[in-house]
Order: C-alpha cells, then sequence, then structure tokens
C-alpha cells in the first residue's frame, strides 16, 4: 500500500504550498502535482528525493507511512546531542553513575555537567557511533543486576527501535530507565516497556516522554554466572 498521494497533499498544505509554488520547488509543472495528489501518477525518485528533502522526512515514510495521522509518534530527531571529546577529536563514552541518574535529566545538554561525569573509551566498539554509560539499578532486567553499566549507542530517531530489542531512555517522567521496549498491539503512538524479570508489570510511555534513547550494545559487570554442573 502507497500513502504518497495523501502525504504530499497533506505536506504541501501544512508548509504553505500551493501547487503552484509547490512545482516550482520541485523543478516540474502543476499538472503533474495534481496527477500526483490524485493518485493518477507517480513522482519519480528523483522527485520523491527532492520531496523528501523538502519535508524532512525520508522516501520510505513518504510511500509507506500514513503522515497525516493525527497520533502518530515523532519520527524526527529526538534532539540535539551534546558530547564531550579527547584532543583527538574522539568522542568519550561518559558514565552515568546511578547517583547522578537524577541530576542527569536535569543537566544532560549541559557541558560543563557533562565534563564532570567519568568518561572512558573501549576500542571494540565502531568509532561511528555515539555512546553513553549507565549504571543500572534495582533487579528488574535480570540477569542485569544493580551496579551493572549498561553502554548504549545514541538513537536519533524513532523508527530505528527495533521490537523486543533493550534501551536505556531518559525519561521526563520515570527519570532513567532500562527496559526491553515492544511495538504497542493496539496503540502505534505509545511505547510498551517490558522487564526481564516477570515480577515487574509492563507499561506504556508516550514517546514524547522520551528525552534520550540508547540502544543497549554492551554492559559491564562485576558479577560472574554462576557455574552450572
Amino acid at each position: 500500500m502507497t500513502f504518497i498521494p495523501n502525504n504530499i497533499k497533506f505536506l504541501r498544505k501544512k508548509n504553505g504550498f500551493t501547487q503552484e509554488t509547490f512545482a516550482k520547488r520541485l523543478g516540474i509543472n502543476r499538472p503533474s502535482v495534481g496527477a500526483y495528489e490524485e493518485g493518477r501518477a507517480d513522482p519519480r525518485l528523483t522527485t520523491l528525493s527532492k520531496m523528501a528533502e523538502l519535508f524532512k522526512v525520508s522516501i520510505d515514510e513518504l510511500i509507506h507511512e500514513d503522515l497525516t495521522a493525527e497520533n502518530r509518534p515523532p519520527k524526527d530527531n529526538i534532539r540535539i546531542l551534546t558530547v564531550t571529546v579527547d584532543p583527538a577529536e574522539n568522542e568519550h563514552i561518559q558514565l552515568v553513575p546511578a547517583k547522578a541518574a537524577a541530576g542527569y535529566t536535569n543537566g544532560f545538554a549541559d557541558p560543563e555537567y557533562l565534563t564532570d561525569l567519568p568518561r572512558f573509551h573501549l576500542p571494540f566498539l565502531p568509532k561511528s557511533k555515539t555512546y553513553r554509560a549507565f549504571e543500572i539499578s534495582g533487579d528488574s532486567m535480570l540477569p542485569i543486576v544493580s551496579g551493572d553499566i549498561i553502554i548504549g549507542s545514541y538513537l536519533e530517531r524513532w523508527d530505528d527501535i527495533k521490537h523486543g530489542k533493550t534501551y536505556v531512555l531518559v525519561t521526563k517522567s520515570e527519570g532513567i530507565v532500562y527496559k526491553r521496549v515492544c511495538n504497542h498491539p493496539d496503540k502505534q503512538n505509545k511505547l510498551l516497556l517490558v522487564s526481564d524479570n516477570k515480577s515487574y508489570d509492563a507499561y506504556e510511555i508516550k514517546p514524547e516522554e522520551v528525552m534520550e534513547l540508547w540502544e543497549s550494545k554492551a554492559y559491564i559487570s562485576a558479577a560472574f554466572p554462576d557455574y552450572i554442573e
């Protein structure tokens, strides 16, 4: 199923373009815009690419997602991330200790606050991503226990979430949480957070509650697995 006609018409009007002014921005004629919006013709890939750039969406979103939905979760960048680097311009992995978790939700965008956090490098992680480390509290994600450290890579877009994978979420209401994120089967504008420890109930959170999202890539633990005979 393609959503191209409705998406083009919706985004054109949302951005204040008439068919004529929109056509001029794309370098095409006005009748072509009408044909696209009425579903009588499909835009070429080069034209789709210009539309996506103009509307700040991906080509895939233009084709496959209903961008007119009122309760559609935000797909744009969650926010601009503040990082620190070493003298060689390599980004640090900064550790957010459990005792600093409350302060992090207020100071995460403050370079001075970030400079005061412990920082390190791990050579086995690709340098193409931005990482942060979070000390975990509680036992909701056993066998990960309090004091273990989750290292996550920063996600800029909601559609990068993989169903059932674990993430560190920096939220407005819950603080910093480490959970398994699942697509809600009935509510597309909600994230379902699930604990690996079944003693804890899953719960919902609105995407706009999340200030940062980090995909789990590694963890550091002082606890070794028990020997099983």
